[in-house]
């Protein structure tokens, strides 16, 4: 079993290999906007998992998933070529949904800083419930009530 410092130096290779051969080898117009955002080898070294983004609606989206799983077999031969381990790893594709997450999390912080607005418009011509100081009485002349 290999460490994870090795593990993780792989999965960087395999993901600048499976770039570059997307770039250069796999004559796929369906690829042509993909990009390799993340790569992750198990400890052992046998299975990858190579994560990917592309600009576009889901139907070109689909197409992109289906075209990378009929490329997958040329893309881990160029990485059994280009890596110097024992065995090649297999090869997944998944897609990266932090560029959705961050947009929602961009959506839910705009709706805050309205809200957020909205609030400070309210207060600001807004009175006190009570007294300024509901805790100072006539007797006490400024002094606090102890």
């Amino acid at each position: 079993m290999a460490d994870p410092a090795r593990a993780a130096r792989l999965a960087q290779r395999i993901k600048v290999i499976v770039a570059e051969a997307l770039r250069r080898r796999v004559k796929d117009p369906r690829l042509e906007a993909v990009t390799i955002t993340d790569a992750r080898v198990t400890n052992d070294l046998q299975h990858a998992t190579l994560y990917y983004t592309v600009l576009g609606d889901a139907d070109e989206q689909q197409a992109t998933r289906t075209a990378l799983e009929s490329a997958r077999g040329v893309l881990r031969s160029e990485v059994g070529k280009n890596i110097t381990a024992r065995l090649t790893p297999t090869l997944e594709f998944v897609p990266d949904e932090v560029p959705v997450n961050a947009s929602h999390l961009e959506e839910l912080l705009q709706k805050a800083r309205e809200r957020d607005a909205e609030v400070a418009a309210i207060a600001q011509g807004a009175d006190f419930a009570g007294d300024a100081d509901p805790y100072r009485t006539s007797e006490d002349d400024g002094e606090t009530g102890r």
